[in-house]
């Protein structure tokens, strides 16, 4: 037996790893910049990058979402999240996101898709593919690469509610500002965001802590 191979059969090529996906993600209409930089794998669905979002945010996933994202292929207006059979979404068809990778709709320097959250609150991050990472240093997860601002808390009010909360902290003679810090536990510092301490939740366990808890 010999480990040389034979003149007849074609080596099997050895598959390239694919270059990561960088997106910076903007919350539109707000008093201050809140931005973050990640790069996530290239086979990173919409249900996926929701996840990270959440992450890199430090918002908790206790609320509905949407991406909105106009197909670059077909101009298409197409609508990414969790499917709802109630008629809340209207007449609009929702895609599943865990069904659809990013890869398929983002192009880089073409318009930012929209990604909504708690459509109460209505916070709404632009998403842009800035460039393709370089996968001889890519990780196996998301990671983040840099960002500017603390997060908004859920449930303040959406950005003008946002606003009066940092109007209130910036006045300790306001009648709301002892309830207010009460609300939020404490402190809030709105410049902070520090990039090492984020911690990306796991996608899987977040649908089955939500969907299909044991």
């Amino acid at each position: 037996m010999t480990d040389e191979t034979p003149d007849n059969i074609i080596p099997f090529p050895q598959t390239r790893p694919r270059p990561r996906l960088r997106f910076r993600i903007e919350l539109v209409m707000m008093p201050r910049p809140v931005w973050r930089r990640i790069e996530v794998p290239d086979d990173t669905t919409f249900w996926d990058l929701h996840v990270a979002i959440q992450s890199v945010m430090g918002w908790h996933d206790r609320h509905l979402h949407m991406f909105t994202v106009d197909d670059p292929r077909s101009g298409e207006h197409l609508l990414f999240g969790i499917p709802d059979d109630s008629g809340f979404h209207g007449s609009d068809l929702v895609l599943p996101g865990w069904a659809h990778a990013v890869r398929t709709y983002f192009l880089p320097d073409l318009p930012p898709a929209l990604y909504t959250y708690d459509f109460g609150d209505d916070w709404q991050p632009e998403v842009s593919l800035e460039a393709l990472g370089d996968p001889a240093t890519a990780k196996a997860g998301p990671v983040c690469l840099g960002g500017e601002g603390a997060c908004p808390p859920e449930d303040c009010g959406g950005p003008p509610g946002y606003e009066q909360m940092l109007a209130t902290l910036s006045d300790p003679d306001d009648d709301g500002y002892e309830d207010m810090l009460a609300w939020l536990d404490g402190p809030f510092d709105p410049d902070h965001f520090d990039p090492t301490a984020v911690r990306f939740a796991d996608p899987n366990r977040r649908w089955q802590d939500l969907f299909d808890p044991e």
